[in-house]
């Protein structure tokens, strides 16, 4: 409790629930920093994850918000995927608990740097003109399998999980890429909650650490969405290819150098 009650390292992850906040309500993946942080700061891999969704939830929840005013997201169209994603989430958390921490520490830098090269190489990451807005509810079959894969993700460690929603929506969907950005944020915000629940009952949950980062994510949420909603595509484009090159080449360097 000292060494992660340090000054320093509070303003370190200040500065990273920032910083990770910001990417993750206009592109996705602030797991992929927060997480590394957590670690890096001497929690355990299980606790990590666990504090990680508390501060999730923080930003999350107004970025979520932030969307749905601006008209971006349409509740009624989506409630198949956020069922299959409560119970993703449930399945995702279990399997967390029955893989050994030191496995697991091993295994996220692969998980992430998988999903990071997807989303940089799959020619359709991004979008296009084929891109519109739903005028009625997408297939209720893709719903409840993006939902169950990426809420079981997200349940059993979610680093990038936003940029890996943003895209498969874009490909399954065909939306545009701020409506992905939108239904990205409201999905995890139900696999948060849900896993947070889980974490918490386990007792792997820091809530001090939690706390103090979700205040600073939620800070950077909300000028992250704002940011996406007034600049739209010309500045999320550039942004989310620069971050998934800039953390792949990180993790890569972390778990194998």
């Amino acid at each position: 409790m000292e060494l992660l009650l340090d000054p320093s390292h509070l303003a370190i992850l200040a500065i990273i629930g920032i910083v990770a906040g910001f990417i993750d309500a206009i592109v996705g993946g602030g797991g992929l920093l927060s997480i590394p942080a957590l670690l890096a700061v001497g929690i355990p891999p299980h606790m990590a994850l666990g504090t990680n969704k508390l501060a999730a939830c923080f930003g999350s929840t107004i970025s979520s918000y932030t969307y749905y005013k601006q008209q971006l997201f349409t509740p009624v169209f989506w409630k198949t995927c956020a069922i299959a994603t409560f119970i993703g989430a449930i399945l995702g958390c279990g399997l967390v608990f029955l893989i050994n921490a030191s496995w697991l520490e091993k295994l996220l830098p692969l998980l992430i740097i998988s999903i990071a090269i997807y989303t940089l190489f799959s020619p359709k990451a991004m979008g296009g003109k084929h891109c519109v807005s739903p005028q009625k509810a997408p297939s209720n079959t893709r719903q409840g399998i993006q939902g169950l894969i990426l809420g079981g993700y997200d349940g059993f460690a979610g680093p990038g999980i936003g940029a890996f929603w943003t895209v498969s929506s874009i490909s399954l969907h065909k939306l545009p890429l701020l409506e992905s950005c939108a239904l990205a944020r409201i999905m995890t915000l139900i696999s948060n909650i849900t896993a947070l629940v889980i974490f918490a009952f386990w007792g792997q949950v820091d809530w001090l650490l939690g706390l103090w980062m979700g205040i600073c994510m939620m800070a950077g949420s909300f000028m992250g969405a704002r940011s996406a909603i007034r600049f739209g595509i010309p500045f999320i484009k550039p942004l989310f290819i620069i971050s998934v090159v800039c953390i792949a080449t990180h993790l890569a360097w972390s778990a194998w150098a």
